[in-house]
């Protein structure tokens, strides 16, 4: 909740994914500590990173039409209507969080129309009397650290003692999914399917890892059961469409290592502080998007044609910037990351 009585009433805003709205925690909590009051406006595919989130003391959700792969049409009427939800509120300041490639421009004139008096972000466009502080993001910066300068620069501060990790509230018990048995998570799938392991490859990987003697719980959402029950093929235990998002969170936290492509579960693990093996496709940089403060490895082509390409499907045939990595790869790296201390050179981040 928030710190101060007699500090402003501030909205932040993050309307992508839930990992998007995870990488915003840091922030979150700088703003708490120094508002009276902090709501966060999401999308509906964030809402339920936002409510496990630190610092928020209220959640507010809209679908926005310049936000995500199928965004929704226009329409006036959902328009006024969170102008007006926003207005009611009467927020003394407004941070909008988006990611280095996307605009902040559109939010920032539906927070002036609410009423809002100042209202900051990062942009690279011009914002004419759109934005108060209009602040420009530091080159190389990982997403998470980005937003948190941004907090920073409109006067916000973690409270002493946060070093500014993800994190998230309580979770739940979730050994009655997993078993007590130590495990090692698998989580296949991606929304954005260049992101992640071709469905063999992955089969092969949770095949490799139980050889090599560990108990392999798959992940997957509810749209993901028939990937999930393939790649588990009766060897795993198969979770495909079992956990909630909260549940989820509890299956990772009690992993010993995630293995998972460059998506929310990839974010997800870093918030419960467990180590990740990350399959990253080089279509967006890993400086701005790998598992941020806690140990990992990162697998997969770096210098593959794919990079830098924002690819949704992979251009390339084969896909080899993840499945050419071997299952000898990632079973040192699960096993580097399990060893007690095996990574703690990747807590801290450049910056």
């Amino acid at each position: 909740m928030s710190a101060h009585a007699t500090g402003p009433r501030t909205l932040v805003v993050r309307l992508d994914s839930a990992g998007d709205v995870l990488l915003a925690g840091p922030a979150v909590r700088a703003v708490a500590a120094g508002s009276a009051y902090t709501a966060l406006l999401c999308g509906p595919l964030g809402e339920p990173a936002a409510r496990m989130l630190p610092g928020a003391d209220e959640v507010l959700v809209h679908d926005a039409p310049w936000v995500g792969f199928e965004a929704p049409p226009v329409r006036r009427e959902l328009i006024d209507a969170l102008v007006d939800c926003l207005a009611a509120r009467r927020f003394d300041r407004a941070l909008i969080l988006s990611s280095y490639h996307q605009s902040p421009l559109p939010a920032a004139l539906l927070l002036k129309l609410a009423g809002i008096p100042w209202t900051a972000a990062d942009s690279e466009h011009y914002p004419g009397t759109l934005l108060d502080l209009r602040h420009r993001r530091a080159p190389h910066r990982h997403e998470a650290r980005a937003a948190l300068d941004l907090a920073e620069a409109s006067g916000f501060a973690l409270p002493p003692g946060d070093e500014g990790a993800l994190a998230l509230t309580a979770l739940p018990d979730t050994a009655p999914l997993t078993g007590t048995d130590p495990y090692v998570v698998v989580h296949p799938g991606a929304a954005v399917p260049a992101r992640a392991w071709s469905p063999a490859r992955a089969a092969r990987a949770v095949a490799a890892l139980e050889e090599a003697g560990h108990r392999v719980v798959v992940t997957g959402g509810p749209a993901e059961k028939e990937l999930t029950a393939d790649i588990a093929d009766g060897i795993a235990l198969d979770l495909g469409g079992r956990t909630s998002f909260p549940e989820l969170a509890g299956v990772l936290a009690g992993a010993d290592v995630v293995v998972t492509g460059n998506t929310g579960p990839s974010h997800l693990a870093a918030a419960v502080d467990t180590p990740v093996v990350c399959l990253f496709a080089p279509v967006v940089p890993a400086e701005r998007w790998a598992p941020y403060r806690v140990p990992h490895r990162l697998l997969g082509r770096q210098d593959a044609a794919c990079a830098g390409s924002r690819a949704r499907v992979c251009p390339v045939p084969g896909h080899p910037c993840l499945d050419s990595v071997t299952d000898a790869e990632v079973v040192a790296a699960v096993a580097a990351l399990a060893a007690p201390g095996g990574a703690d050179d990747d807590r801290k981040e450049p910056e």
